[in-house]
């Protein structure tokens, strides 16, 4: 008995000093590997900056909508949306360039002004080729499909270019028309008032197929010179007075000998075509050899 349980503790102890019971020796290379290893740990670095610099950026965002629409705990304190649509802003804004929707409207309140102010720069309103500009010194409209203005109240148009359904007429109470350039097809007063031009400087009629100057009675007043360009012809058909008051003078015949001055002497045929004549000697009449008269004069 005494053997036996000698024999029984040996056994024990040997068992419990003998780690390697039990151990298989594998090969670590053959092993599955578990978690983020060789490029899909690089990729999960670069997907991480990724939405690092993102976060950032949306942060800026955000920071730049608060400090301009001023978001707060009380709502939005530069501006109002309704659901009817209208955008109302409650405070002076600063903007660049507004897009509106199609067919919107711009407008200020009903018993206040709507100011509008460029710095140091034109203020532009645009809508498709039509463009309102207004500037320190002037205020230009331009467009390809004419343009109207009317009463919002009673919708009376006050002024329009639709010569299509009506010829131009100035605006009632107005008198005069300032433009330093305009292009159209005629020009007309009404039957009981004379139509008056008049230039400060230098005024030019120019016609692409020709210039037609129609009345009762034409004059014209000038304090420089007058000149007549055409490349057909030019008729005067009609009485013609020209007033020699104001046109210079020789009264004696010195200076046609002399290079100081070169005189001509106005033409005219049977058929109101004018022509010029250098006179070379007193009493020079329009007989000359390349006369455009031909056998009328």
């Amino acid at each position: 008995m005494r053997e036996k349980a000698v024999e029984r503790r040996n056994v024990n102890k040997e068992h419990n000093s003998n780690f390697k019971a039990g151990y298989i020796p594998i090969d670590e290379d053959r092993l599955h590997k578990t978690g983020l290893r060789g490029r899909k740990g690089n990729l999960a670095i670069c997907v991480i900056i990724l939405l690092f610099i993102l976060a950032v950026i949306n942060f800026i965002i955000t920071l730049v909508i608060w400090a301009v629409i001023r978001i707060g705990p009380n709502g939005c304190d530069s501006m109002e949306f309704h659901e009817s649509g209208l955008l109302r802003f409650k405070q002076v804004s600063d903007m660049g360039v507004i897009h509106p929707l199609y067919k919107s409207t711009v407008g200020g309140r009903r018993n206040e002004n709507l100011v509008i102010t460029g710095n140091n720069q034109p203020i532009v309103f645009q809508q498709g080729t039509t463009k309102l500009s207004v500037e320190n010194n002037k205020t230009s409209i331009t467009s390809d499909i004419g343009m109207q203005f009317f009463d919002p109240r009673t919708q009376n148009i006050l002024f329009s270019t639709d010569y299509e359904t009506h010829e131009f007429h100035l605006p009632s109470g107005v008198k005069s028309l300032n433009v330093q350039k305009a292009s159209t097809e005629r020009i007309t007063s009404n039957a009981t008032s004379d139509l008056n031009i008049k230039v400060d400087g230098r005024a030019i009629v120019r016609g692409n197929e020709g210039v037609f100057i129609m009345g009762k009675t034409i004059e014209f007043h000038m304090g420089g010179n007058m000149e007549l360009k055409a490349e057909n012809s030019i008729i005067l058909n009609g009485s013609v007075m020209v007033s020699t008051t104001r046109l210079p003078s020789s009264s004696s015949g010195d200076q046609l000998s002399s290079g100081d001055w070169v005189r001509y002497k106005l033409c005219m045929c049977a058929d109101g075509t004018l022509f010029k004549v250098q006179v070379t000697s007193q009493n020079m009449g329009c007989q000359i050899s390349d006369n455009p008269c031909g056998n009328t004069h």
